[in-house]
């Protein structure tokens, strides 16, 4: 999905700088009013990508998508279930980890890490039905834990379904499936809307900085 959003945006880019730059070349200069007109295709893919990445979610065209926006780092709590096959000397919760979304009106990346392993989406959807005021994000994802821990804990691939509700949720619930033959719940609470954070400590500290203002 991130690839096809990318195709788009840089395809819309590319389209929209090529044309503008014909028409300087051909002497059509935007300050005559004669040629605005022309312009209207560059402008159009433009438009393509500061909708895709901005203006989707500004107010008023926000309540036209209807898409939540879930930009941002959010604290996830999981509960495995008491049926889960988790190895000798694993965790068996409940887990605090940190899950990083990146999101644009056409795509969606998720990043969840945790003090062991990192796992990312390989697959992301948001479904949000009109009128209904909720939507679901699913996704699969590639796990693959630290070197330390891949003697007990092998990489291996998952799915997530998650619940929320309204266009900028700030807590969420779901529910995990891996390979592995493990599954459990997911409590989400957001953190923040940064998506600068490369590991699990630099997010447990401004999780520990924003509880201590």
């Amino acid at each position: 999905m991130m690839n096809v959003a990318s195709t788009i945006r840089t395809g819309a880019t590319i389209a929209a700088t090529l044309y503008t730059v014909a028409l300087l070349v051909l002497g059509l200069y935007p300050s005559e009013f004669r040629y605005l007109f022309a312009y209207i295709p560059a402008l159009v893919g433009y438009g393509v990508l500061v909708f895709d990445k901005w203006a989707w979610r500004w107010p008023g065209i926000h309540r036209f998508t209807g898409k939540p926006w879930v930009t941002g780092t959010w604290r996830v709590t999981l509960r495995p279930s008491p049926d889960s096959h988790i190895p000798e000397g694993g965790n068996r919760g409940p887990i605090t980890t940190y899950m990083t979304i990146e999101q644009t009106f056409w795509s969606l990346h998720a990043t969840l890490r945790t003090r062991e392993s990192t796992s990312r989406s390989s697959n992301a959807t948001i479904v949000a039905p009109e009128n209904s005021g909720t939507a679901e994000i699913g996704f699969l994802y590639d796990n693959t834990p630290r070197v330390e821990h891949q003697h007990r804990s092998p990489r291996h691939e998952g799915a997530c379904r998650i619940t929320m509700t309204g266009l900028k949720p700030t807590a969420a619930t779901g529910h995990y499936y891996t390979s592995r033959f493990t599954a459990g719940d997911m409590d989400f609470t957001l953190l923040n809307r940064s998506t600068e954070y490369g590991t699990f400590a630099e997010a447990k500290a401004a999780d520990l900085d924003g509880a201590a203002d």
